[in-house]
């Protein structure tokens, strides 16, 4: 259950691994949040996606009903459209929580994060792409060099917002009907004051001059 005044997607953002990139809560707060997933059937799969801020405020919303190819592909899908639903309703200088269900894709998306910040633009670790989704992958990059700060986090298919609508598209189909919203967060929460002052300030108290 997620905390009083706070989102669910934050909530479980908080708890849950980003592959590759370290975690510290004091760091890894957003502005926005979005989780995506996409299922696969013979008769018919689906994609979904959830879109939050950081104060809970609900953004967007998507079931739509889809016939990807395999399970792989599904899933590269619904992150595909939930960047573009969120690039179209927040600023470029939003820090970014993407959660999904799919180890290999958060471990991409992080790799590629990462790969912006090296001199070569080399990911700590290879990115290997289904050949089926490469189209979508291309697509996700290009949504994640448009943010400020994005991460990934892995979580359970059972706690991820997006899987019933990607699984029954046809019966969440009215959160399609949801009022487009363009909304940004409330300011971040103050910071709690450090229990001890820093040395420099520390010190003026006991007779000597510390240097700023």
């Amino acid at each position: 259950m997620a905390a009083h005044g706070r989102s669910a997607l934050r909530d479980l953002f908080d708890e849950s691994p980003t592959p590759h990139i370290a975690h510290p809560p004091r760091t890894h707060h957003r502005d926005f949040y979005v989780a995506t997933d996409g299922s696969f059937r013979d008769s018919g799969g689906g994609l979904g996606a959830v879109i939050e801020t950081r104060d809970g405020t609900r953004v967007a919303r998507i079931a739509t009903a889809d016939a990807p190819p395999d399970n792989n592909v599904a899933e590269y899908r619904a992150l595909h459209l939930g960047l573009d639903v969120l690039a179209a309703r927040a600023p470029p200088d939003a820090r970014v929580g993407v959660l999904v269900d799919h180890d290999a894709l958060a471990s991409n998306v992080n790799n590629a994060v990462l790969a912006t910040g090296h001199p070569d633009r080399k990911p700590p670790r290879p990115i290997s792409v289904p050949s089926a989704t490469r189209y979508h992958w291309r697509g996700i990059q290009a949504r994640l060099n448009g943010f400020e700060e994005i991460r990934a986090a892995r979580i359970d298919s059972d706690q991820n917002p997006a899987h019933p609508l990607a699984n029954a598209p046809a019966r969440y189909q009215h959160v399609n009907r949801e009022a487009d919203r363009c909304v940004l967060p409330d300011p971040p929460e103050p910071t709690a004051p450090a229990e001890f002052p820093p040395p420099s300030r520390a010190d003026r108290n006991g007779g000597g001059r510390a240097s700023d």
